[in-house]
């Protein structure tokens, strides 16, 4: 079983750099420019999808935090613990794509947009989230407290990234044309759209990928640490 599970992630390894190398070429040589953005527009193809996988990885943050406060499972804590230190890794991937992008078209890194100002309370929750476990010793009420926050911080994620800054009322610099209709859909040519989605899945896979190793790494050394006391 392991070593099917080795050769898997060797496969999966070779595959992921073969699509990441191909989505970076077809972002920069394939994909047209949208209307507005020229250049800019390009960053569409990291920015979005480091914001989705961030997404993906505080969900499943969360259920590993519901399934450890159910079995007390050590290993569902780790779990959840590398899950969370990936979505904060894709969220400063998107907070810093997104800063190039505002200084490129609004003139300075920051502007305290409301997506921008989003992003930054996300990053503070899950940054807390690491402070909180780092701050407790005993790793069972550590697991506890950790999986119990980190259950309710997910319910600010789809407010502070979908809700808040979509509210009519808040006025927001950060573009929507060149991606989303008016109507709520998907605004792109067939060679945007074809990018946009590869790259949305190579991210995805590496999400993916990297979770696996991060696990499978702290399986070998909790049987190591437990064949040494015994």
């Amino acid at each position: 079983m392991c070593a099917r599970v080795s050769r898997l992630l060797e496969a999966l390894k070779w595959l992921l750099g073969v699509w990441m190398t191909v989505v970076v070429i077809a972002a920069f040589f394939y994909a047209p420019t949208a209307q507005n953005l020229g250049q800019m527009s390009r960053i569409i193809y990291f920015h979005i999808p480091a914001a989705w996988v961030s997404v993906l990885a505080f969900a499943v943050c969360t259920a590993y935090s519901a399934r450890f406060l159910k079995n007390r499972r050590t290993q569902d804590d780790a779990a959840a613990s590398f899950s969370a230190e990936l979505g904060l890794l894709f969220c400063v991937i998107a907070t810093v794509s997104g800063s190039i992008f505002a200084k490129a078209t609004w003139g300075s890194y920051w502007n305290w947009d409301p997506r921008e100002t989003s992003i930054f309370v996300l990053l503070l929750i899950y940054g807390a989230y690491f402070a909180l476990r780092s701050s407790v010793d005993d790793p069972t009420r550590r697991g506890s407290l950790a999986a119990v926050y980190g259950i309710l911080a997910f319910i600010t994620v789809p407010l502070l990234v979908f809700v808040a800054p979509r509210i009519p009322a808040v006025q927001s610099l950060h573009p929507d044309g060149p991606i989303l209709a008016t109507g709520g859909g998907l605004d792109m040519d067939g060679r945007m759209m074809t990018v946009f989605i590869s790259s949305l899945l190579g991210f995805t896979g590496l999400y993916t990928w990297v979770f696996s190793l991060r696990l499978r790494a702290w399986r070998f050394i909790a049987a190591l640490s437990n064949r040494q006391e015994d």
